[in-house]
C-alpha cells in the first residue's frame, strides 16, 4: 500500500489508526441512537455504510480518499458494533442469551482466523485494494439476510439525543487517540502531542460536568453505579489489554527469536481463535444453565495461567509448550467472553441496551489500543534498561534482550489479568453469600 500510494510507512499506518479512532468516537452515539430509534434499524444502516466504505477503500485513488473511505467504513462498523449485543439481548429469551452471545464471539474469532490467511492470499495474487473489496459481497449478503431475517425493533424510546455530549465525547476520543498514535510515531514530548492530550483532558472534564447536569445525557453515568455492569466492563477492558500484549509480542517471539517462517508462526497463533471458536458457544450455553459468574472466574484463571506460561518462555522452549499456552488463552477467552457479555447486557434496563452495548464495544476497542501501546512501551523500555541503551526494535544479534523484555511484558500482562480475576472472584463470593 505504501509503495502503491507513494507515501511513507508512517502515513500508511494512519489507514489503520483512523479506523480505530472513528469507531471509538462514535460508539456511544450509535448506542444511544439505537435505544432511541431502534437498534436493528441502526445495525442495518451500519451494514450498508460499512459495505459502501469497503467499496470506496478498494479504489486506488490516493491517501486522502482512502482515509475518507476508511472513516465511512468505521462509521458503519461503529453502528453494528454498538447494537449487535443489544439486538441479541432483546430478541433472545433470557435462557438462550448466553449461547447466542457465545455464537457472536465465535464468529468474531472466526474472522480473526480467516482474516490474516485470506489477506495474505489476496496480497500474493492481487492488488491490496481487494483486501477491502472482498468485504463488498460479504456485506451485500449480510444486508440481504438482515432485511429478511431480523425482526422489527421492539424497543424504541425516541429519546432526545444529547448532541453536545456526543460531540464532546468524540473530541475526547479523537484527540486522545490521535495523540497516542502520533506520540508513538514522533515522541510523546512533542508540543503537538502534548497539546492533543491536553485538549482531550479538558474536553473530558467538561464532558463529565455536562453529563452530570443534563436530564438525558449521551452517557448515563449512573449506569456505572450498577456493580455487575461496571465490574464486567472493567474486566473486559483488562482482558483485551492482556490479549493485545500477546498479539503484539508473540509474532516477535516466533518469527524473530525462534526463526519461524511467517506462515508457520501464523498457523501457531491461530490456535488461540480456533479454540475460542469451539469453546465460546459451549460456554454461553452452560452459562444459560448455571449462571455466568463462575464461568467468568474460571475463564480469567485460565487466561492468567497462560500469562505465567509466557513469562517462562525462552529460546529453547519446545514450541508445543508455547502452543499449549496459546490454546489455553483461547480456551480462557472462550469461557470468559460470552458469560461476561451476558452479565453486562442483563444488568441494564431494556431502554439502555444500546448504550450498554456501545460501552461494551468501547471497552474492547480501548483495551486493544491500550494493549498495543502498553505492550510496545513495556517491551522496548525493558529491553533498553537491560541493554543500558535505547532499543527501538528487535536486534537479531541479541535475542536474549528480547526474551528479557518479553518476560517483563508478560509479567505486567499477568498482573493485569490477576486484577480482573481477583475482582471477579470477590464478586462471585459476595453473590454466593
Amino acid at each position: 500500500m505504501s509503495k502503491d500510494l507513494k507515501i511513507p510507512m508512517n502515513q500508511a499506518e494512519w489507514v489503520v489508526s483512523i479506523y480505530l479512532i472513528v469507531i471509538c468516537a462514535l460508539l456511544l452515539l450509535f448506542g444511544k441512537l439505537g435505544d432511541a430509534y431502534g437498534k436493528i434499524r441502526i445495525f442495518k444502516l451500519g451494514s450498508i455504510l460499512f459495505t459502501i466504505g469497503s467499496l470506496l477503500c478498494g479504489f486506488n485513488s490516493g491517501l486522502l480518499l482512502l482515509l475518507i473511505s476508511r472513516s465511512i467504513q468505521a462509521i458503519g462498523a461503529a453502528m453494528t458494533m454498538s447494537t449487535n449485543n443489544g439486538i441479541i439481548t432483546e430478541v433472545f429469551p433470557f435462557n438462550e442469551r448466553g449461547r447466542a452471545l457465545g455464537m457472536i464471539g465465535s464468529f468474531v474469532a472466526l474472522g480473526s482466523i480467516a482474516g490474516p490467511g485470506v489477506g495474505g492470499l489476496i496480497l500474493a495474487h492481487m492488488n491490496w485494494g481487494y483486501i477491502f473489496l472482498i468485504n463488498v459481497p460479504v456485506g451485500i449478503i449480510a444486508i440481504i439476510l438482515g432485511m429478511k431475517i431480523l425482526p422489527k425493533d421492539i424497543t424504541v424510546t425516541k429519546q432526545k439525543i444529547d448532541k453536545v455530549g456526543a460531540t464532546l465525547f468524540a473530541i475526547v476520543m479523537v484527540t486522545l487517540f490521535a495523540g497516542i498514535f502520533l506520540g508513538q510515531e514522533i515522541g510523546f514530548v512533542k508540543p503537538v502531542v502534548l497539546g492533543l492530550i491536553l485538549i482531550a483532558i479538558i474536553a473530558f472534564v467538561i464532558f463529565i460536568r455536562i453529563e452530570l447536569r443534563i436530564e438525558k445525557p449521551i452517557l448515563e453515568l449512573k449506569i456505572f453505579k450498577n456493580a455487575n455492569f461496571s465490574i464486567s466492563i472493567f474486566c473486559a477492558l483488562l482482558i483485551f489489554v492482556a490479549n493485545f500484549f500477546f498479539n503484539v509480542i508473540s509474532p516477535f517471539y516466533l518469527e524473530n527469536a525462534r526463526g519461524l517462517a511467517a506462515n508457520y508462526a501464523g498457523y501457531a497463533l491461530m490456535t488461540f481463535p480456533i479454540v475460542q471458536v469451539i469453546v465460546a458457544p459451549i460456554s454461553g450455553a452452560i452459562s444459560d444453565k448455571i449462571g455466568p459468574e463462575l464461568l467468568t472466574f474460571i475463564g480469567l484463571i485460565m487466561i492468567s495461567i497462560s500469562q505465567v506460561g509466557y513469562m517462562f518462555m525462552g529460546l529453547a522452549t519446545p514450541l508445543w509448550i508455547f502452543m499449549f499456552f496459546v490454546g489455553l488463552v483461547g480456551f480462557g477467552n472462550g469461557v470468559f467472553q460470552a458469560p461476561n457479555n451476558s452479565i453486562v447486557m442483563n444488568s441494564v434496563d431494556v431502554k439502555d441496551l444500546g448504550i450498554a452495548g456501545g460501552i461494551n464495544a468501547l471497552a474492547r476497542e480501548f483495551g486493544m489500543i491500550i494493549g498495543i501501546s502498553a505492550a510496545t512501551t513495556v517491551l522496548f523500555s525493558s529491553m533498553s534498561h537491560t541493554a543500558g541503551r535505547t532499543v527501538t526494535s528487535y536486534e537479531p544479534a541479541h535475542p536474549e534482550l528480547f526474551i528479557s523484555g518479553m518476560r517483563v511484558a508478560f509479567t505486567v500482562s499477568f498482573g493485569i489479568c490477576l486484577i480482573a480475576t481477583v475482582i471477579t472472584g470477590i464478586r462471585m463470593l459476595r453473590r454466593n453469600k
